[in-house]
């Protein structure tokens, strides 16, 4: 779903960018006054986590492949803000360091994926909650939830696409709604699955859980969280679907074509300057992202938390 240059005119690339700035600026503020500073390595192990496994695609139907966005999952185990620093860390990093969607566009990326995706989704979870109690409602509520809010961000794309007149609502709605109704479910059994593992080996880290007695071993978690995601991206990226995501495939089948991006990105395209086996290119590329996306996080977390902290606030 990453928007790249070419795809928004210069007034929807604004007003996402502004309505973006807009969601990151309350996050940022919620993170400064909440986040105990315990809890900091574990919002740079999701920005590590989440930007490895986005690199994961997985086959979807007729040529079209999906990934876990992973605002929701963040979100049940963070809480909505930091879920959305999070998010919005991975997108700028994938961004300027390998053009994985588009610097004109990246106000709009950081809206349907980093803002909608876990606030929309996290107030669907936590109305669900209401109902549903337990681990197995926990997991159910953060499962629907995950595909609400791609379903959801899918059609805030298609109305982006609309509004800058790339294609036309009645076109774009169903093409994107249709084909994340479908990638929503793996998002919704990927987010089960992680959160389900955690829960069974660290209860105490699921947002809704998280106690000021959180286990003071979060560095030995957050090391061996780092260790699983650049094993995803070093043994399991390379082998991962080549099929088009499916604003690409939606993008591909209108004749909707993106312009050579604003800057240039060093590592364009998951691509390695030198390397000819495409393994090695893309494990190296992912591993050097996954360590930048956990580096981005943990200085903006340790900038905003104050050194002292009240650890008996909740998130």
């Amino acid at each position: 779903m990453h928007i790249p240059d070419g795809f928004l005119d210069a007034k929807t690339a604004i007003t996402s960018a502004v309505l973006a700035g807009g969601g990151v600026g309350v996050a940022l503020s919620q993170v400064r006054r909440h986040l105990v500073r315990r809890k900091v390595p574990l919002l740079g192990l999701a920005a590590a986590f989440i930007f490895a496994a986005q690199m994961l695609n997985f086959p979807v139907m007729g040529g079209t492949s999906g990934h876990l966005i992973g605002g929701v999952l963040a979100a049940v185990l963070l809480g909505p803000s930091a879920a959305v620093i999070a998010l919005t860390c991975v997108l700028v990093v994938q961004c300027f360091l390998f053009a994985d969607g588009g610097v004109t566009a990246l106000g709009a990326n950081v809206l349907n994926m980093a803002v909608i995706h876990p606030v929309i989704g996290y107030g669907i979870y936590r109305l669900i909650r209401h109902r549903l109690t337990g681990q197995r409602g926990m997991i159910v509520a953060a499962a629907f939830a995950s595909w609400c809010a791609t379903v959801l961000a899918a059609m805030v794309c298609a109305g982006e696409l609309a509004f800058s007149g790339t294609i036309s609502w009645g076109i774009a709605f169903p093409a994107m709604t249709n084909v994340h109704l479908l990638i929503g479910l793996g998002e919704g059994l990927i987010t089960a699955l992680v959160i389900t593992a955690i829960a069974r080996v660290r209860p105490e880290l699921v947002a809704e859980s998280l106690q000021p007695t959180i286990a003071r071993r979060s560095g030995e978690f957050v090391g061996l969280g780092l260790l699983v995601a650049l094993g995803l991206v070093i043994f399991v990226a390379p082998f991962a679907c080549p099929w088009p995501d499916g604003l690409e495939k939606v993008a591909e089948r209108f004749g909707v074509k993106s312009v050579a991006t604003m800057l240039p990105a060093p590592l364009a395209d998951y691509q390695v300057p030198g390397l000819k086996s495409a393994v090695a290119t893309t494990a190296i590329a992912g591993a050097i992202g996954t360590i930048m996306a956990l580096g981005l996080a943990l200085l903006l977390a340790r900038i905003l938390v104050p050194k002292q902290t009240d650890e008996t606030r909740f998130s």
